[in-house]
């Protein structure tokens, strides 16, 4: 736990409520409180087999630290429970974390998120009086919870006081999970019981379907604010905010890339060596590019107000682990065929702000074409699993067509008038039998054919936003990448003492290699977290050469403009 232990947080400031039953002016009040709850030791961890390694010989002293290290977490868990007052989980004992189960779940390439159960063996939760969300007489365990650890770069993508307002909004509207309590760098979130998706259920016809129809009523449940809207779209407000950091990041390995720099296998020089530029060209070039195709986009809406009239309420990171499916029984409500896309559940929110329909759809149908969970590369952009245009028309019909939560929709040809489309408004026509057969074939032709013009417009936009959405997760990976010895660099070129020094990297220390080896043995051995670390680089290398496969068949870009190499190696998806 860094700037102190919990205990001493206790004592600190934590908000005196109750993280499911206080309220203020209607919005539930989340509980919040000022530490850090530190897994850098832990990330090697996907489960609770650690707990048996605290029965292992003292010879194996590396057995021994990590299982020790895994039970201090799950201790310290437990404290931020009782500190967030999480309901019910004030009644598993402060030293009793070793009981309960922490499981790790993958495809998470933003935070670490986990799975929290109470013990098992319920026999010995303490009934407490001061905490009235636990049962005296039923001892009833308390329910498991999500845990979100933010990731270590965070601070540059993400800005977590405009996700919880965000996440306060879609709490009004019960929209995705319920924010149970927040600390410095994480949170912990209700926990659905629920299937996670995986890319094979993206291509089911029924489940994208599904997923259409949810995503338009998150397009349409939620009111834009005055000021989000004529921010722009939040793409452009991302890649504004990444791209100075972006460029200090990609310059620097650009830099040593150019250079030539040779290093021996798992070094910085190797990591670079391997990657080339990550861009495929040199990054002041692929600035300009993206620069240019976004003067180009803006001209499609007849300047930026036009752009700003089609923004939407967005997710903008419908990728296959953020898709939850419920797994009801019984007599639910949404085993009912016309609430079975209602067991869909989306969650993680990081992103979601304005955006237009298009770009919603282009990272969803660029989403087809990962696998976060190969073995080999998880980072890799398939382009040949990218939706077909049948595959396409099908979901964005889907959208077009599903119900929306606003009344009504005139049958004129405009696009413009085309927004909502309702699939009940003819079922509801067709009940006045004074309309003439005739009449009703007519009206329904003409709907028919302005639903056609929707969908065929949406695809368009989809199309047309591609290389945006690109871009900015081509952003996202530069920054986050974990190069050895580049945070160094980075901070030392920061300092006036770096300046002088014309940025020059020291020779590595032998003595100082020693005390390094020194600690990382005291620590445990090495770092487990970078086993099955994502590859940052590689994802924003594949992201950038669909970006430039877009660029070519739009003709923004003209082959002669790019360096051979790279021409061999672009993705392109010809629709």
């Amino acid at each position: 736990m860094r700037k102190g232990s919990i205990r001493r947080a206790l004592r600190k400031r934590s908000t005196g409520v109750s993280s499911d039953t206080d309220y203020q002016d209607g919005d539930a009040v989340v509980p919040s409180v000022e530490v850090t709850l530190d897994n850098s030791k832990t990330l090697g961890f996907s489960g609770d087999a650690a707990s048996s390694q605290l029965k292992l010989s003292n010879s194996d002293k590396k057995g021994k630290k990590d299982a020790e290290a895994w039970v201090q977490f799950k201790n310290e868990i437990v404290r931020l429970t009782h500190t967030l007052k999480c309901k019910g989980w004030r009644c598993v004992p402060l030293d009793q974390g070793a009981e309960i189960g922490v499981e790790r779940l993958s495809g998470a390439l933003t935070n670490a998120v986990y799975v929290v159960s109470p013990p098992q063996d319920t026999s010995h939760l303490l009934p407490n009086a001061q905490d009235s969300t636990t049962s005296l007489v039923s001892k009833r365990p308390p329910a498991k919870l999500l845990l979100r650890i933010y990731g270590p770069q965070v601070e540059h993508l993400i800005d977590r006081d405009k996700e919880l307002q965000i996440l306060r909004r879609l709490a009004r509207k019960r929209i995705g999970p319920r924010l149970l309590g927040t600390f410095s760098n994480g949170r912990f979130e209700q926990f659905f019981e629920a299937r996670t998706l995986t890319a094979k259920d993206l291509r089911i016809p029924e489940t994208s379907k599904q997923i259409a129809r949810r995503m338009r009523e998150l397009h349409e449940g939620i009111e834009l604010l005055d000021h989000e809207r004529n921010a722009g779209p939040f793409l452009w407000q991302n890649w504004d905010k990444w791209v100075e950091r972006c460029e200090e990041v990609i310059s620097w390995i650009d830099e040593k890339m150019i250079a030539g720099e040779q290093g021996a296998a798992g070094t910085g020089a190797d990591v670079l060596k391997r990657h080339g530029l990550v861009c495929g060209v040199e990054w002041s070039t692929f600035r300009k590019a993206v620069e240019k195709y976004r003067k180009w986009l803006e001209l499609q809406y007849g300047g930026s107000e036009g752009m700003k009239e089609e923004l939407v309420f967005a997710h903008n990171d419908t990728q296959y682990g953020n898709l939850l499916r419920l797994q009801p029984s019984g007599e639910s409500p949404l085993l009912h065929p016309a609430n079975e896309h209602k067991q869909l559940v989306v969650i993680d929110f990081e992103y979601a702000s304005a955006n237009v329909p298009g770009q919603e759809f282009a990272n969803h149908f660029t989403e087809w074409c990962y696998n976060y969970h190969d073995a080999a590369k998880s980072y890799a952009l398939n382009e040949r699993r990218y939706p077909t245009l049948e595959e396409q028309h099908r979901f964005v019909k889907a959208y077009v067509e599903h119900q929306s939560l606003r009344p009504s929709l005139s049958t004129q040809t405009s696009s413009a008038s085309l927004r909502p489309v309702l699939s009940h408004s003819f079922s509801s026509f067709n009940l006045d039998s004074r309309a003439p057969p005739a009449q009703v074939t007519e009206e329904m032709k003409i709907r028919e054919e302005a639903v056609e013009r929707e969908v065929e417009r949406l695809i368009n936009e989809a199309r047309i936003w591609r290389p945006a959405n690109s871009a900015q997760w081509v952003a996202w990976g530069i920054i986050q990448a974990k190069v050895p010895g580049m945070d160094e660099a980075l901070e030392a070129k920061k300092s006036p003492a770096g300046a002088e020094a014309g940025n020059l990297e020291r020779a590595p220390d032998p003595a100082s290699a020693d005390t390094e080896e020194k600690r990382s043995e005291e620590a445990g051995g090495e770092d487990e977290s970078g086993e099955d670390e994502f590859d940052y680089l590689s994802y924003a290398r594949e992201r950038a050469l669909f970006f430039w496969g877009d660029l070519l068949q739009m003709g923004l870009v003209k082959e002669g403009e790019l360096p051979e190499e790279l021409r061999e190696r672009v993705k392109v998806v010809e629709y």
